[in-house]
């Protein structure tokens, strides 16, 4: 039993350090494809080295393209390499370039897709994380979904006539915090280079396009953020795109943004913080299984069931909004008992179906 696994993003490690090590106790062989599109070592190379991912069979360092030459020159070097390896199936993560080339390099070549994290919506189609994933979805034979409303989007969009099989093993994000959160007291420092160790803070991130490419959006963002960091220091780490669109339209800062960090990092400061602001999908979810409130800051989100859970506050991108939330949300006690991504073991169950293809 051979699979390909394609990657290319920092949350696709994450979530891939889960299955490949799931994949290895069942005796499957995995070849693992990395794209190239988080090319900054703190942005990728870092996972491998933390995680204990094995390291890339291939590098195709394919990265700061635009979305259809990223994609086509993914899709043609993807292609390259299934038909060297001759895999039993093409194993794709989330809703980035390199899941969609690599789902579309399998399918025309009539190998199997199994796609993680499958019926995701935000419904909205100017995303192209919401073009990926509904693309990859469509031409996928294996769909494990995180959640309930997942394999619900799936069923009214029809797919239970599509031949393909929908599951929903959990999400493996969870499996991923649970297993790395108990070593993040020895591999991480960061609240002591900080110097925030048993202070307040705030933990911010900003990255999606929607926020990066409308200067409006981004400068009412960053005004919020300079008025919570009076009352709360935010701490941000900063995308290297995000950094250099801030001072190309010389917007400031009245903090210091930080370095893009590590996995055990980012776990440490969400372990630390008192509040989330971020145009993150998985943050969104990391917040929760840390029991901190998430502010969003798009209009829309995958993860409706945190917004039902009186968890997650959906606030765009207006400074008055996000203002008006954070005063609202601050100090408030969460309940995060409830199972919302299943029991910790999706990454078993994954590739228990895998390894009987």
């Amino acid at each position: 039993m051979k699979i390909v696994t394609v990657l290319g993003a920092r949350p696709q490690f994450i979530k891939a350090a889960t299955v490949s090590r799931a994949l290895k106790e069942k005796g499957v062989s995995e070849v693992i494809v990395h794209t190239g599109q988080h090319f900054d070592h703190n942005m990728s190379e870092v996972f491998f080295s933390e995680m204990d991912i094995p390291r890339s069979d291939y590098h195709l360092e394919i990265s700061g393209l635009g979305h259809g030459a990223m994609t086509g020159r993914m899709l043609e070097q993807v292609e390259g390499v299934l038909l060297k390896e001759k895999p039993d199936c093409v194993l794709v993560y989330g809703d980035t370039n390199s899941t969609l080339a690599g789902a579309l390099a399998a399918a025309k070549l009539h190998i199997p897709v199994a796609h993680v994290e499958a019926g995701l919506r935000s419904f909205e189609m100017k995303m192209p994380e919401e073009v990926n994933r509904i693309l990859t979805d469509r031409i996928s034979q294996y769909l494990f979904c995180p959640t309930t409303t997942a394999v619900e989007n799936l069923k009214k969009e029809g797919f239970e006539s599509f031949g393909c099989e929908i599951s929903q093993p959990g999400d493996v994000i969870y499996d991923a915090v649970l297993f790395y959160k108990e070593k993040v007291s020895e591999k991480s420092t960061v609240l002591d280079r900080l110097k925030i160790t048993g202070q307040p803070f705030t933990l911010a991130t900003i990255h999606r396009a929607e926020n990066t490419d409308d200067i409006e959006r981004l400068k009412a963002i960053c005004g919020a953020l300079n008025y919570i960091n009076q009352h709360s220091k935010v701490i941000l780490p900063l995308h290297p795109r995000t950094k250099g669109i801030l001072h190309k339209n010389n917007i400031k800062l009245d903090f210091t943004p930080i370095e893009p960090v590590g996995y055990f990092d980012m776990l440490a400061l969400l372990e630390g913080c008192d509040l989330v602001l971020t145009d993150s999908g998985g943050l969104q979810k990391e917040a929760y299984f840390f029991s901190k409130y998430c502010i969003t800051l798009r209009d829309q989100t995958e993860w409706v069931e945190l917004v039902n859970a009186g968890v997650n506050s959906i606030v765009g991108a207006r400074k008055e909004k996000i203002i008006n939330t954070y005063e609202q949300v601050k100090g408030k006690k969460l309940n995060t008992s409830i199972a919302l991504y299943g029991d910790g073991t999706a990454a078993h169950k994954i590739a228990q179906r895998l390894s009987s293809i």
